[in-house]
């Protein structure tokens, strides 16, 4: 763009030309200014302007829709239905995780079969969170199941090393 042209250039053709309007009506002073004198509508009607019953959200030469009818679209415009976010509902009943058994076995049974058991019970606080019935039932029962192993382990552990040291204090 040539900002040595104006917008006013013939070559441009006018400001608003490219816009499809026609240029508003010229300035005329109104020594009427103030109240409006008897026998003159208010307001004063300007040259070139519309009467005021076709404002409103109605066009020139259009009439207004009827109450209760609808409005009809405006040619290529597009409908689009709000978008609905899915989520599954929270079980009525959580299942139990274990969590707590868990913590326990791992710190003072076997640690390895603790930690297994401890990963189970967040799968299935998890699972009770989203709503995912069958994999909560399935990691709550892997969870218990894990935890009884890792207590069965560390109690038969605890068991040896009291036989092993009544066998080694009485010879």
């Amino acid at each position: 763009m040539d900002p040595s042209k104006s917008a006013s250039s013939p070559e441009w053709g006018g400001e608003k030309s490219s816009m499809g309007q026609a240029p508003p009506p010229p300035y005329q002073d109104n020594p009427n200014l103030g109240y409006p004198q008897a026998g003159l509508g208010y307001p004063p009607q300007a040259q070139g302007y519309p009467p005021p019953s076709q404002f409103g959200g109605v066009g020139y030469g259009q009439q207004p829709y009827p109450m209760g009818q609808p409005y009809p679209a405006q040619p290529g415009a597009i409908t689009v239905q709000p978008a609905v976010l899915m989520t599954r509902a929270p079980l009525a009943q959580p299942l139990n995780d274990y969590l707590g058994y868990s913590i326990f076995t791992m710190l003072c049974c076997c640690l390895p079969l603790g930690i297994a058991a401890l990963v189970y019970s967040i799968f299935t606080r998890e699972a009770n969170r989203s709503g995912d019935q069958l994999e909560a039932e399935r990691s709550s029962r892997m969870a218990r199941t894990l935890n009884h192993v890792a207590l069965g382990i560390g109690i038969g552990f605890i068991i040896l090393y009291i036989v092993y040291a009544v066998v080694l204090a009485s010879r």
